[in-house]
């Protein structure tokens, strides 16, 4: 078994605050055993509008956040999962919204980009629309090994589209990331149970990362921080208020009850009759 730690703090348009956040997330999991430290959505800024999202854009190469954490994961021996804006290659008034693996060594070593936009106008609620300014992914990256198993990114908004994460499953996840910045609203209604949801239905581990409070005048995210085991129980989980620390909870990844769970419950689909993903 091995320990994850899973990271909660309160990004802001600032870079250097959110690293120093991070960098001292960084510690608390080493000092907990943790074997990989798990970051919410957009770790490096979120700004209050669309047009200061692109204007803060770095390439991961200059970036001082990124180049920051992936000194800290150098130095600690500690891979980091992170969520960042990245430039969009394709239409310079848009951002990629990237999820990175960087091992032990420093160095970026996978990079997702985010699939599903969230483009939302609630009643009594938020009106938000991602793609103003964010271009989406175009295709599912494949699991990877690590020090705690196999590991499939998936970021927020996917979370809410069971098609990806039982492709992953399909493809040999252990584990589906889900760093997300959930508004109040939705997370209220139904963070803990899409969360349950996608563990249960995959009987894969389900680590969550959350931004939480209030990142400006117009932004503030839900929190509650969660690790899933794939029976679906929570195995760890944080609050939803901005303590001014950022805080970890730590949880163990069983590859064996996994394993157990799996072969006492097999879920044989019926691609005969619907289709694979």
């Amino acid at each position: 078994m091995a320990i994850v730690a899973v990271g909660q703090l309160c990004s802001t348009i600032s870079m250097a605050h959110n690293l120093s956040q991070c960098r001292l997330l960084v510690k608390k999991a080493v000092a907990a055993g943790a074997k990989a430290l798990f970051l919410p959505e957009a770790s490096d800024y979120i700004a209050p509008n669309a047009s200061e999202t692109v204007s803060l854009v770095q390439p991961a190469s200059s970036s001082p956040f990124v180049l920051g954490l992936q000194a800290s994961a150098r130095e600690h021996r500690l891979p980091i999962n992170v969520g960042i804006h990245e430039p969009s290659p394709k239409n310079e008034y848009k951002v990629i919204n990237s999820l990175v693996w960087i091992n032990e060594d420093g160095q970026i070593e996978h990079r997702y980009q985010k699939l599903h936009l969230f483009d939302v106008d609630i009643h009594g609620g938020p009106t938000l629309k991602e793609s103003n300014s964010v271009e989406k992914g175009t295709e599912i990256l494949p699991p990877f090994p690590t020090a705690v198993g196999h590991v499939g990114l998936l970021i927020c908004f996917d979370l809410r589209f069971p098609e990806p994460s039982i492709s992953l499953r399909r493809q040999g996840a252990h584990i589906l990331t889900y760093p997300s910045a959930f508004t109040v609203a939705t997370g209220r209604a139904h963070w803990s149970a899409l969360l349950r949801a996608r563990a249960i239905e995959t009987q894969s581990y389900v680590i969550a990362a959350a931004q939480v409070g209030s990142h400006n005048e117009k932004r503030e995210s839900y929190g509650h921080s969660m690790i899933v085991s794939p029976w679906g129980d929570i195995v760890a989980e944080l609050g939803g208020e901005n303590k001014g620390e950022p805080e970890i909870a730590v949880g163990e990844i069983d590859l064996e009850r996994m394993e157990k769970i799996r072969k006492e419950m097999p879920l044989l689909r019926r691609t005969d009759v619907y289709p694979e993903v």
